[in-house]
């Protein structure tokens, strides 16, 4: 028995993309085997199948999976067949500190991923999705939303009525708006397009700020928190951006670095970093157990993921092309007939 899946080869390239199959594995006593119907796309996968950072051989991509047990092994008795799962994006960082360094145990990196109709893998790799969630919506789960929640919950114990500030309308900026609402934290907004400003007020932001016609947006941030500064920060840009960042930040406040989107080097004094005793943290998602708990309180609150667009599996270069452009707002996910 086979099944198909999209492989990208070495070195990666959107030209090496292309549809293939690959054999079924029945599941070991401790596994479960998946029908995947969906995935969502992410900066870090985009890395891989763009070349950016390519595989050294060839890879079936994707970091997030969702989908159906259809198979389970002897010895698994946290899931039966018929439920509905979501994959981890370290399926070896079950609880804890962090003990992961890299990318070399990753889905869709470091191994296979989940750009595929079937997967067999430990119980462990997997959690339980959201109830009432459908598969493209529990895809949105492992790498942005799990980012988000470890940045905010986990690394900063947000409280209600703190200050969060969020970078454009990727996934992990909509998932941090969302959970920071959840909260009753204010926030602000920052991003280039005046229509995009406009439906994150929507969602709930507090303040938008336009970077373009603002580029000193720290300091504007300043100016909505009557000199104060914000509590936390979201930076997805990188090396551009975290010096408004910390501009922005609060003494003793928590800068979260997420992103690269701006590249990985540039030139950057510390001195506010200094000054202001801020708190830069790298956030590489989370474990299994913080995803557990993210899931518990999505479900408590009902709150549903911001979806922008999907797309067949087989289009997965048109939608890497569509998250280049930046146009999307939440998140971008294929559909696996």
């Amino acid at each position: 028995m086979e099944y198909q899946a999209m492989i990208v080869g070495a070195g990666g390239g959107y030209h090496q993309v292309a549809l293939g199959t690959r054999p079924a594995v029945p599941p070991g006593p401790h596994d479960i085997t998946v029908k995947l119907y969906a995935n969502s796309l992410n900066y870090h996968d985009f890395a891989v199948v763009s070349g950016l950072w390519g595989p050294a051989e060839p890879r079936i991509p994707m970091a997030d999976g969702a989908g159906e047990v259809v198979d389970r092994g002897r010895h698994v008795t946290e899931f039966k067949v018929g439920d509905r799962v979501v994959s981890t994006f370290f399926p070896d960082w079950l609880a804890g500190e962090p003990t992961v360094d890299g990318f070399s145990q990753v889905p869709g990196d470091g191994i296979d991923g989940y750009a595929r109709s079937l997967v067999t893998g430990p119980a462990t790799a997997f959690t339980h999705a959201p109830r009432n969630w459908t598969h493209l919506e529990a895809a949105t789960l492992p790498t942005a939303a799990l980012t988000a929640w470890k940045s905010l919950m986990v690394d900063d114990h947000l409280k209600p009525g703190a200050t969060v500030v969020i970078q454009g309308t990727g996934g992990v900026s909509i998932f941090a708006l969302q959970f920071a609402k959840l909260l009753g934290a204010m926030v602000i907004a920052t991003s280039s397009s005046e229509e995009k400003l406009e439906r994150l007020k929507a969602m709930g932001a507090d303040h938008v700020i336009n970077y373009q016609r603002t580029p000193n947006w720290g300091s504007a941030v300043l100016d909505l928190t009557n000199g104060l500064g914000a509590d936390h920060i979201l930076d997805v840009g990188g090396p551009l951006t975290l010096r408004e960042s910390m501009t922005a930040a609060r003494v003793g406040g928590h800068i979260a670095l997420i992103g690269i989107l701006t590249g990985i080097h540039g030139e950057l004094s510390f001195i506010p970093a200094l000054l202001k005793q801020l708190r830069l943290q790298g956030v590489l998602v989370g474990n299994r157990s913080q995803q557990q708990d993210m899931i518990r309180a999505i479900e408590a609150n009902d709150l549903r993921p911001v979806l922008d667009r999907t797309y067949p599996l087989e289009e997965m270069v048109e939608a890497f092309k569509h998250l280049e452009s930046q146009s999307h707002v939440g998140k971008i996910v294929l559909a696996i007939s």
